[in-house]
């Protein structure tokens, strides 16, 4: 047996219990006759006490991956570790070899780490990123499952652009053109027609904009929500409230560890404050920020918004800036019923009331140069019974790094992808 028991599942009542432990060398100190070999793994660190040293390998350097039988022993000697394991047997199942092209226990640049992913993942700050943002992801499906929405999968190749834009990544498709998917959007729409009226989605999108800052990434994952014969997009947004909360309660619930790694305390939103773009607008200029209608929130205008209300819903937005399918106000069409969530000094979620009767959609279309005949197979959908359907999409990457607090977004994919970055 390579392992028994994983670092944090020994305990007090296992004094002087034989386990097997296995992981990585993180450091070996010499201290006379006696060597002291902490090894890691994914749950934490141990102290082996290795007296008799010829049952060290002599190939025994920092980050070879080993498997130690031996005896548990509680000890009050050390400031760092309460129990200590006194072996009987180190295995070497693979040495490293040496020097290490990235030391994981020292501060690098973000580019040499991102180089050697594979070590900079055995710091456990950097694995504790990736277990908040695994519980991120389980919570959201586990929420909404709850909830009677059903977990779909949509395709990453498609025919045409969600959006109508241009940055797409093309790709050959035998002898057709397709595209990277840039939003399940049209797909999570259609399946509002189809009686299946409440799902969610996870999936990678993709983005071909030539940007290089520390808030996108080229390739990143969306989690998707859309219902169907809603009367407004009041039912979109108590999801969306709903939802926020789950997650900080679930992180903070399932992830004590690896918040205190990172020096982060969470607390659950007693609330999200909600108001219109124009409020907002208003509230900027209040604060040394002006927009005109029709402007986008900068950065700055985001990061200021959430000094005041973090999180914070932006509804009602100028229709000619959002996407094709927002539904105008009946009595405003210049106005749409759109939403964006701010969280943590950025936008992570974005969504609307979409346009659901076909003459309307293709109407919109052509208002905004866009040929019908490019989203066939979309607008069939609207031409036989569409309700009324709303919904919206987190960015997973942008709201694991702002929970977090993390310096680029690229901290927060396993292997990020940007405009320069293509392996590992």
């Amino acid at each position: 047996m390579l392992r028994s028991h994983y670092i944090a599942d020994v305990n007090a009542g296992m004094d002087s219990q034989k386990v097997t432990l296995a992981g990585w060398v993180d450091t070996v100190r010499d201290v006379g006759k006696i060597k002291f070999l902490i090894l890691r793994d994914r749950t934490g660190k141990a102290q082996i006490v290795v007296k008799d040293l010829s049952m060290l390998p002599d190939n025994t350097l920092r980050e070879s991956v080993v498997s130690i039988e031996g005896t548990v022993s509680m000890t009050k000697s050390s400031k760092d570790f309460s129990w200590e394991l006194l072996p009987s047997t180190i295995n070497m199942l693979n040495p490293s070899e040496a020097p290490l092209p990235l030391d994981p226990n020292v501060e690098s640049e973000l580019e040499t780490r991102l180089d050697n992913r594979f070590l900079d993942l055995r710091n456990p700050k950097i694995q504790a990123i990736f277990r908040v943002k695994d519980v991120i992801q389980r919570s959201f499906v586990r929420y909404f499952e709850d909830h009677g929405f059903v977990l779909v999968n949509v395709p990453s190749v498609v025919a045409a652009s969600t959006e109508g834009g241009t940055d797409l990544f093309h790709v050959k498709y035998f002898e057709k053109s397709a595209y990277l998917s840039q939003s399940p959007q049209l797909y999570k729409q259609i399946m509002m027609a189809t009686g299946l009226d409440k799902v969610l989605i996870q999936t990678p999108v993709f983005r071909a904009e030539k940007h290089n800052t520390t808030r996108h990434l080229n390739e990143s994952t969306q989690m998707d929500i859309e219902i169907a014969f809603v009367e407004n997009e009041e039912p979109a947004l108590h999801y969306m409230k709903e939802i926020i909360q789950f997650i900080y309660t679930s992180i903070i619930r399932e992830c004590k560890p690896q918040l205190e790694i990172l020096g982060k305390e969470l607390h659950v939103p007693r609330s999200t404050k909600v108001m219109t773009y124009e409020e907002s607008l208003d509230l900027l200029e209040k604060n040394g920020i002006k927009l005109s209608f029709g402007d986008d929130l900068t950065p700055e205008a985001e990061r200021l918004l959430c000094t005041i209300h973090d999180p914070v819903i932006i509804t009602k937005w100028p229709t000619d800036i959002r996407a094709f399918y927002s539904m105008p106000e009946p009595d405003n069409p210049k106005i749409c019923r759109a939403y964006d969530m701010l969280l943590g000094g950025a936008e992570v979620l974005s969504g609307a009331q979409r346009i659901h009767k076909y003459d309307d959609l293709v109407k919109e279309m052509k208002r905004r140069k866009l040929n019908p005949d490019n989203f066939n197979f979309y607008l069939s959908a609207f031409r036989y019974g569409m309700p009324p359907h709303a919904g919206w999409s987190f960015g997973l990457e942008r709201l694991t790094a702002n929970i977090l607090g993390l310096k680029n977004i690229r901290e927060a994919m396993v292997f990020p992808r940007d405009r320069n970055r293509l392996e590992p």
